[in-house]
């Protein structure tokens, strides 16, 4: 696919400007989701993720068991939609889960930076995926993306793609912090969700700009004109430095306010997170909690 080309068909590319306008709105009215109801929706769009240098089996097996067993302790929170690990660890979630309707997520194809052959990713994605990922993130690459390399760093997208059965949800992560600006974010989000994303994710969390408001407004500004243009909806997943209830529900406001109610579900909208889960419980429950 020309995928330059492709670009070329969503002109109106939000300014800086617009997307500070969007934001300081969604801000001020943001307060009316500071509830339960909506902390539990957030709590049931979490990845909890643990992608620590200092991971273990025995420190993944406790990590899975923890979720497992939440329920049990807090039957009116939903579970977590997914439990975000290293490749390495996918098949040690699945012993874990047991028959847990939570989804396995596993980052791959060169995560955090994607500097690597495209035979190693295209191995780490199907491998993820051989071992019961039923989600894998991967990451464009971000130099190719500020270079205007669009086809190259598209193509690579495609053939990850292609290396997962259709019902894999491919998240791609744009590490929109690193692109900086709107039109930048814009048309990375277009680029991976013309070459098969399910998904376009803010960020790694490895850089020193995750999440921010800003972002996820211009990637919901891609993923609306996408959906005019196709009729595919493509889900929106804020990950990085997003750590308290407010926060959560900052995002949960653009989504609603950007692309509707109908976003607000796991099956399109997720929270890549850690602390963030405690938090949420904490302010669900009226007090701190320090579960996980």
């Amino acid at each position: 696919m020309d995928y330059t080309k492709q670009l070329e068909n969503y002109t109106v590319v939000p300014t800086a400007e617009q997307v500070a306008e969007q934001v300081a709105r969604i801000r001020e009215i943001a307060p009316m989701n500071y509830t339960s109801e909506v902390y539990r929706k957030c709590f049931a769009a979490i990845d909890l993720t643990t992608l620590d240098c200092c991971d273990s089996e025995r420190s993944v097996s406790e990590f899975v068991r923890r979720a497992v067993e939440f329920r049990a302790a807090y039957p009116g929170i939903p579970d977590v939609a997914s439990i975000c690990v290293y490749p390495s660890f996918v098949e040690t979630v699945g012993v874990g889960l047991g028959s847990s309707n939570i989804a396995i997520t596993s980052v791959a194809g060169g995560f955090p930076a994607s500097q690597t052959f495209i035979e190693v990713k295209m191995l780490e994605v199907a491998m993820a995926a051989e071992s019961g990922a039923d989600e894998v993130d991967v990451v464009i690459n971000v130099g190719e993306m500020l270079e205007g390399e669009y086809d190259r760093m598209a193509s690579t997208l495609e053939v990850l793609r292609g290396e997962l059965d259709d019902e894999i949800v491919l998240k791609v992560i744009i590490e929109s912090g690193a692109l900086q600006t709107p039109e930048r974010i814009y048309k990375a989000s277009l680029l991976a969700m013309l070459s098969g994303a399910d998904f376009v994710k803010t960020s790694t969390g490895k850089t020193a700009v995750s999440a921010t408001p800003e972002a996820a407004v211009a990637m919901c500004c891609a993923i609306r004109d996408y959906h005019a243009a196709t009729g595919r909806k493509v889900g929106l997943k804020v990950a990085g430095g997003v750590r308290t209830a407010e926060q959560a529900a900052l995002y949960y406001t653009i989504v609603e306010q950007m692309l509707g109610s109908e976003w607000l579900t796991p099956s399109l909208f997720r929270i890549g997170a850690s602390s963030l889960a405690n938090n949420l419980i904490s302010a669900i429950e009226g007090h701190e909690v320090r579960y996980y």
